[in-house]
């Protein structure tokens, strides 16, 4: 990624109050870029919120399933460069609401991509989806970018749709061979489970810890032998960075999919997550194992980056103790002193600490 490349890009963002989508707004201003955004409101609480994310950026509330007023945002923004961010991210909430699921990362990214053909002057959409679009089959190595898509939980499977929807557009609209009428590169990221500051969602391992820490109980854990590609929130956002530049210098040359993922070593156990972060956070955490019957999720996930890294030459900056270290010192931090000022600050100034570490 080079950050000149950002300075005065105009950028639309969906799901620029969601977790991911706030760490990506921030950076983004860090950068120079002239950011819209397009999501719900933020939940509460919530890292848009906590760190004034809305400050330096234009941020529009509304739904990606409305999508008259999806390409209405479109073209007021005038962007360079399309992130789609916008998502039901959640496999247990998929479970209870299906409908929600496929209508908002199906039908959702359908009304992006029409609001995209609708909009002259894009040269590069980026899709975010996820490292569960792969038909999970439980082997011990990672899955590429050519394998099958599928997904057994509906969340799962709408972001197997969703990259399916993906190749259909960049075949029937934003064709390669047609490059020079539309002047639309296409590409999507796919990234394992991403952990940081400031994720407050339900159902998800740091979050649910960090909660039961204030309440001084112990985090109820679910699979603690489930193992997944853990990296810090800034790693694919980095990935997807650098994969809409290549799209606006290089056109439909990179217009593909990528898998954004740590090393090998990084793809550990729950148990070994909640172990490190009890210890990096001192007195007041522990863990016990959670006996209720719970829905089917897959036990061993792991992808093959090997594509990003050499055509994109993307590498992971952060290993997953450092990462950890980093979660529990925003949390502390955010304990401590929840100003909004504070926390804005401390957020950029660990994505300039990313930034400034040097590549293993």
């Amino acid at each position: 990624m080079t950050p000149g490349f950002w300075q005065g890009k105009r950028v639309f963002l969906t799901g620029h109050t969601g977790f991911k989508g706030s760490w990506l707004s921030l950076w983004l201003q860090q950068l120079g870029a002239h950011v819209s955004g397009y999501a719900l409101a933020p939940g509460t609480p919530s890292l848009f919120t906590v760190a004034d994310v809305a400050t330096g950026m234009h941020s529009q509330l509304g739904d990606i399933r409305d999508g008259a007023a999806l390409t209405r945002a479109v073209q007021q923004a005038r962007p360079d460069i399309v992130i789609h961010m916008a998502a039901q991210a959640l496999v247990r909430y998929s479970y209870a609401h299906p409908v929600e699921t496929y209508s908002t990362n199906v039908m959702g990214l359908v009304n992006l991509f029409e609001a995209v053909r609708a909009t002259p002057g894009i040269k590069a959409v980026v899709n975010v989806t996820s490292d569960k679009c792969y038909e999970n089959r439980e082997w011990p190595w990672g899955y590429r970018e050519n394998e099958a898509m599928g997904g057994y939980d509906p969340y799962s499977n709408s972001k197997g749709c969703a990259e399916l929807v993906t190749s259909a557009y960049r075949n029937s609209y934003f064709n390669a061979e047609r490059y020079a009428e539309h002047g639309v590169a296409l590409g999507s990221g796919r990234a394992g489970n991403v952990i940081g500051g400031g994720d407050w969602a339900e159902d998800r391992l740091i979050p649910d810890m960090v909660r039961a820490i204030a309440r001084r109980q112990p985090v109820l854990i679910r699979s603690p032998h489930a193992i997944r590609p853990w990296q810090h929130v800034l790693e694919p956002l980095s990935g997807y960075l650098t994969l809409a530049e290549r799209l606006v210098l290089d056109g439909p040359a990179y217009a593909e999919g990528y898998n954004f993922g740590p090393h090998d070593t990084d793809a550990r156990p729950v148990s070994w997550i909640i172990e490190r972060l009890c210890q990096s956070w001192g007195a007041g955490a522990s863990w016990e194992l959670d006996g209720a019957p719970q829905p089917h999720e897959a036990t061993y996930l792991k992808l093959d980056c090997s594509k990003a890294r050499s055509r994109l030459h993307w590498q992971p900056r952060w290993n997953l103790g450092h990462t950890i270290d980093k979660i529990v010192a925003w949390h502390q931090a955010y304990a401590a002193n929840p100003d909004g000022a504070a926390m804005r600050a401390l957020t950029l100034a660990q994505i300039e600490q990313y930034q400034h570490t040097d590549i293993k």
